[in-house]
């Protein structure tokens, strides 16, 4: 039955070409976005992971920011510790040079305390990000906490992983801010003679060519030297935190980047078969344009009829 308030030939067509025309909308959005699943409504459950997944990067992301400050923090210590070294050296030098007899002592510790000003400073000067490693109250918190790693098992639950250093126990402590002397540098030491001192405060200006004043004196050599292994061992172990900072530093990274191509397969579009996808919507959108014009001239004949 050929009718003029029902063409079944156009109303087909049309439904055909608005079909059409959201695939179309739909494959130029993924093209646009370079996602295939843009919304909770593309695919809810892909969304969900990916949405997860990218909150744990980001995540992550944060704790390899944190590694690199802490990396920074000890290689500023590492640094400083290694300068120390090398002005504990040359105090240990004058102390050798004033240990022969006749020389001008009073001339060798105004050299002596002006490396020990540097020493000081080297020590004091120690601080990356408000934090020094070098110089530290021994009433408080000795220990240093980095946070080194971020995780979240098969449940959901998320663990944060940490690295601590005890500053105090690893030696690194030079000098103690509470005036506690518990540091390398300002630990009261003993010479022969009975008396203290310490690396930061020791005086041979007025030592002679007495023998218990040159006793006195091995002391302070002796002292010094020690001071200068214990700075050494504490550089060591920093080196050995440095170390671990950085490989943990590393995984986090390839970790992002692992998590970066997960999801990607995920929800990115593979552009090559959108495109492919584009142009065969793109030809059947305009045939689906010419079917339904062609249906809609069919009504026309029915005017023939009444010529």
């Amino acid at each position: 039955m050929s009718s003029i308030n029902t063409n079944i030939a156009a109303m087909t067509a049309l439904q055909a070409l608005n079909k059409t025309n959201a695939d179309v909308l739909n494959t130029q959005n993924r093209i646009s976005t370079g996602l295939r699943v843009a919304s909770a409504s593309d695919n809810a459950a892909y969304w969900s992971i990916a949405t997860t997944m990218r909150s744990d990067r980001e995540s992550i992301s944060t704790v390899s920011d944190a590694l690199g400050l802490g990396a920074a923090t000890v290689d500023i210590a590492s640094k400083a510790l290694e300068t120390s070294v090398d002005v504990a050296s040359q105090i240990k030098s004058k102390l050798l040079a004033a240990r022969s007899p006749g020389v001008d002592r009073g001339k060798i510790q105004a050299e002596i305390e002006q490396l020990q000003s540097s020493l000081q400073d080297t020590v004091n000067g120690a601080t990356f990000s408000g934090q020094n490693w070098l110089a530290v109250d021994s009433t408080g918190t000795t220990s240093r906490t980095l946070v080194s790693s971020f995780s979240r098992d098969a449940a959901g639950d998320i663990s944060i992983g940490t690295i601590s250093v005890d500053v105090g126990a690893t030696g690194s402590m030079m000098i103690d801010t509470s005036g506690g002397g518990a540091g390398v540098l300002d630990s009261d030491r003993t010479v022969t003679s009975g008396g203290t001192y310490t690396i930061l405060t020791l005086d041979i200006s007025t030592l002679t060519d007495d023998t218990a004043d040159l006793a006195d004196l091995e002391d302070y050599i002796a002292g010094v030297d020690d001071a200068i292994s214990s700075i050494t061992g504490a550089a060591t172990d920093l080196g050995a935190v440095k170390t671990r900072i950085n490989l943990q530093k590393d995984f986090a990274d390839s970790l992002m980047d692992a998590i970066d191509t997960g999801i990607g397969t995920l929800v990115d579009a593979d552009m090559n078969e959108e495109s492919t996808r584009l142009q065969a919507l793109q030809v059947r959108q305009q045939l689906g344009v010419q079917a339904l014009s062609l249906a809609n001239q069919s009504a026309q004949s029915i005017l023939s009829l009444f010529r």
